[in-house]
């Protein structure tokens, strides 16, 4: 796995996290999100991407870019090569520099497409200062939001018991939840709660409470917490149910994220 995926982190700059994958055949992925800004390029070959509702084909070239909490999933297309780069950005660090969620989710610029490489062969230079690379992601970024158009805002329309609901997941996603509790918690009977918050979120219930434990365990995976350690903190039964949804929902076991450097 090693040879396929790489992750790329510094402690000098906790604000960024970078990976490689040289090889996308083995690399598969359940819908999921991430709780920081998420901005890609495909480095050759061709794949399937999705975000939100919408579909399409992507090849080398395209620059793909999800905000936090944008279901999504990007796999390979009948066994085809391909290959990718990911940069995860924590999105206060971005507000602090007045960036806002972009619009749209993928891009064929040339121009940005250079620069996000760049800026990726930049980070994972072992030879560069960190200064140097904090400075190399605020020229990037602050481009980024010159070039693109932010989200329009909320227009307030989406189901508030629902928006209740998925509160009620993110704030209790490590605890022992049952559909009853949510539906509770926000006033809805079940039945409904699992047809329309799969309409309003790309996901059922229960697959956004996996993605919000995985999104727990891969934040205390990183500061390097011991695995089995981390399962039961992140309200899994044991390390093998963790191992299962860390490998749908990042493509990469555990161990070898943790192990990343």
């Amino acid at each position: 796995m090693a040879t396929l995926s790489q992750f790329w982190r510094d402690p000098a700059l906790p604000f960024i996290e970078a990976r490689g994958v040289a090889d996308g055949r083995a690399v598969c992925y359940a819908r999921h999100s991430h709780a920081t800004f998420s901005i890609g390029a495909i480095t050759a070959g061709r794949s399937t991407y999705l975000n939100g509702e919408h579909w399409q084909e992507v090849e080398r070239g395209t620059v793909v870019l999800m905000n936090p909490g944008a279901v999504h999933a990007c796999n390979p297309i009948a066994a085809q090569p391909w290959s990718y780069l990911m940069l995860y950005v924590d999105m206060a660090w971005l507000v602090g520099r007045g960036f806002e969620p972009l619009q749209a989710t993928s891009s064929h610029s040339p121009q940005l497409f250079a620069a996000l490489t760049g800026l990726y062969a930049q980070l994972i230079d072992e030879r560069l200062a960190s200064a140097h690379k904090r400075s190399a992601c605020e020229g990037f970024f602050d481009e980024l939001r010159e070039q693109l158009q932010a989200a329009p805002m909320a227009t307030g329309l989406g189901n508030q018991r629902l928006e209740r609901a998925a509160a009620f997941i993110r704030a209790h996603c490590t605890e022992p939840l049952k559909l009853e509790d949510i539906g509770a918690a926000a006033g809805l009977s079940t039945s409904y709660l699992i047809r329309a918050f799969k309409q309003q979120y790309g996901q059922t219930p229960h697959g956004y409470l996996l993605d919000q434990r995985v999104q727990f365990a891969r934040a205390q995976l990183r500061e390097g917490k011991l695995i089995a350690e981390v399962a039961l903190e992140a309200g899994f039964a044991d390390q093998a149910h963790l191992q299962r949804a860390f490998k749908q929902h990042l493509a990469v076991t555990p161990g070898h994220y943790r192990s990343a450097r």
